[in-house]
């Protein structure tokens, strides 16, 4: 780990991660409230549309009707729920919740995910039923109902792209809405093979791919939102290099038991223990850090603790470690070669 500091005072790290660019607070412009009537509209659109899908997927005989119809109402399901946690989110802190309830929008996050792959793995195992004994479908139906699927999952996702996309939350409703657009684009694709060749394996096999986009959509919610709640860091954070910057401005001496994080999706935050040169301005070093993090990397959340550290320290360990005992333990430290408790 690098050092810093006319002393080569070992910079150590304990950390989490959030996004160095992650954008605090982001909100495109757009008001909760404005989501929410973005929302509600898709939502309305949707719960229409689905009712007289399920209908039209009886009459056709046709599973990828039925699984279009299922995943709209999954689709429903997760905008009702995102919805909900918007309202929960927006509450303020009160009692032990001192973040208020803004996780309530990543838990939606979480469940849309974990809907979309069991919902998968339900349809796979009809459309496998189905290329082994296929039923007889009314390709010119499916094709109909699917056409106008496909332009009423475009207005949806139109409504949707408004809403600020930066929470996971909203996120996870969109990739709901995107997914079955491209559902109904590969069921009208079948109904037309149904209609032109008279091949109803084409219906499971459209089928198998809105699994696979489902599948895809799913795992990328469960993992992003996983992160969050295990204090992670999103994909491209480099947080030594975070560490790097702080330590090497100056009468700062050393940064350790760093920690940034994510409170909610677009709202990091970061902690950690300063230690200045002798004499140095402890109040102008934590004010020049928390600019370099709010210019350099949108964390305006921060907590620094900022001291001085003693002069006849060379080597500062973790906070209660005796410094002789470490040299004995671990040998001496030297340099930028040196390496971390």
């Amino acid at each position: 780990m690098p050092v810093v500091g006319p002393a080569a005072v070992r910079l150590t790290f304990r950390v989490s991660h959030a996004h160095p660019h992650a954008p605090a607070g982001h909100h495109h412009g757009v008001s909760a409230d404005a989501d929410r009537r973005w929302l509600a509209g898709a939502l309305a659109l949707i719960v229409g549309f689905m009712a007289a899908e399920v209908l039209a997927g009886l009459v056709a005989h046709s599973l990828a009707l039925l699984s279009d119809a299922a995943h709209m109402l999954t689709d429903a399901g997760a905008i009702l729920l995102a919805l909900v946690a918007m309202r929960l989110a927006a509450r303020p802190a009160r009692g032990g919740y001192t973040f208020g309830l803004k996780r309530a929008e990543i838990l939606s996050a979480q469940a849309n995910g974990t809907t979309l792959l069991v919902l998968a793995g339900w349809l796979t195992w009809e459309a496998v039923r189905r290329l082994v004994s296929p039923p007889v479908v009314a390709g010119g139906l499916v094709l109909v109902t699917a056409l106008v699927g496909v332009a009423v999952n475009l207005v949806a996702t139109w409504l949707l792209s408004r809403a600020n996309r930066t929470s996971l939350n909203v996120q996870g409703a969109y990739a709901h809405i995107l997914t079955d657009l491209f559902g109904f684009i590969a069921t009208a694709v079948a109904g037309a093979v149904v209609l032109a060749t008279g091949f109803a394996r084409a219906d499971a096999i459209a089928t198998l791919v809105v699994v696979v986009l489902m599948v895809r959509a799913g795992l990328g919610l469960v993992r992003a939102s996983g992160r969050i709640f295990l204090e992670a860091a999103p994909a491209g954070v480099d947080p030594d290099a975070i560490g790097d910057r702080l330590a090497g401005r100056p009468a700062v001496v050393e940064v350790h038991d760093l920690h940034i994080w994510l409170i909610t999706s677009a709202q990091p935050a970061l902690s950690a223990h300063v230690l200045v040169e002798p004499g140095g301005d402890c109040h102008a070093v934590r004010r020049d850090l928390e600019e370099v993090l709010r210019e350099g990397y949108a964390i305006t959340h921060t907590t620094l603790q900022v001291d001085h550290v003693p002069e006849q320290i060379l080597t500062v360990g973790r906070p209660g470690t005796d410094p002789e005992h470490c040299a004995d333990a671990h040998g001496p430290v030297h340099g930028r070669d040196a390496h971390p408790h």
